[in-house]
């Protein structure tokens, strides 16, 4: 469950009140994600999303993701605005955490996508992209390469309690990202999470992308690397499903063609996609309490994820 932070209904009648949207009916906590606290409220006529932004989330960089938000919205792409309170305020504090009252859309996010779906992703993912082309403001990633071999440091050979020689294999992949890592491919801001549990959908049509907190200016090839590792294996990293692979890229080059260095760069990108998430769920594992109100979620279906795509660079080809 990923709600860290609990609302008194009276805060919660308070905060709606200071936007004019009808008295409280109800609202209740949201299970998903594991980044910030998510209740889904229910006003007179209308719902909404509160999302209260928790420790991992810097409140400076807000302002940031509010505007790309806007930016995205503004040319017609199915993401969520904050709503602005009736002095115009977007970023609210509640229950001592800043928060914001966020656009509800309709969709469900998906366990097991469809080629069909993973292609209309796809499309989405590079509508996005081109949108984000006359987008100003930057925010630096702070889970790229350099980022990498810092949290590899932070969690040392504890990671060996994971898996027999699991620290190895961590330096012997930074190791080989370092000498290959591209130095010349386009940059952007990218989404840089797009999971399943990211994208909302109704049958084969995206009706919303959500959740843009690692949002960063970053080689833009890497987002459809990361979605690609994200959509295109089972859970458990164990199975690769080449149909879903396949339509994800295809939907994408519809709506933003990748340029040859772009493509042959992919296998690259797909492996530090596939390490920066066996990393992240590592120090997840090892520093999460026993007893916490999250999931931990699994660090080797990403490092299956790495094994596959060390082996098979060609599932990239057209």
């Amino acid at each position: 469950m990923a709600v860290y932070t609990h609302v008194p209904a009276e805060e919660m009648a308070e905060l709606l009140a200071r936007y004019g949207v009808g008295a409280l009916r109800s609202f209740k906590g949201i299970a998903e994600g594991v980044e910030n606290s998510n209740y889904l409220v229910e006003a007179e006529g209308a719902r909404f999303i509160l999302t209260l932004y928790e420790k991992r989330v810097d409140a400076g960089d807000l302002p940031f993701f509010l505007a790309l938000l806007d930016h995205l919205a503004d040319r017609g792409l199915p993401v969520p605005r904050a709503l602005k309170d009736k002095d115009g305020v977007q970023i609210q504090t509640i229950a001592g955490r800043p928060a914001c009252l966020i656009e509800f859309l309709e969709g469900v996010s998906l366990s097991h996508p469809t080629p069909a779906q993973a292609r209309a992703t796809g499309e989405a993912l590079g509508r996005m992209h081109g949108a984000l082309a006359d987008f100003a403001p930057e925010r630096p990633n702070t889970l790229g390469l350099a980022g990498w071999h810092d949290l590899a440091g932070r969690c040392g050979t504890a990671v060996d309690e994971i898996a027999p020689d699991f620290s190895k294999r961590i330096a012997d992949e930074l190791a080989w990202l370092d000498a290959r890592w591209p130095a010349d491919l386009p940059h952007s801001v990218i989404h840089a999470d797009l999971f399943p549990d990211n994208v909302l959908m109704l049958g084969d049509r995206v009706t919303g992308m959500i959740d843009f907190y690692f949002a960063c200016s970053e080689i833009r090839a890497w987002d459809v690397a990361v979605t690609h590792s994200a959509w295109a294996f089972s859970s458990d990293g164990r199975d690769f499903d080449v149909g879903v692979g396949k339509a994800l890229l295809e939907g994408y080059q519809a709506a933003h063609p990748l340029t040859d260095a772009e493509r042959a760069a992919l296998p690259v990108l797909a492996r530090g996609s596939a390490l920066r998430f066996t990393l992240t769920r590592t120090w997840d594992w090892l520093n999460t309490p026993a007893d916490a109100l999250v999931t931990r979620k699994d660090p080797l279906a990403f490092l299956r994820r790495l094994d596959f795509y060390a082996q098979h660079p060609e599932c990239f080809s057209a």
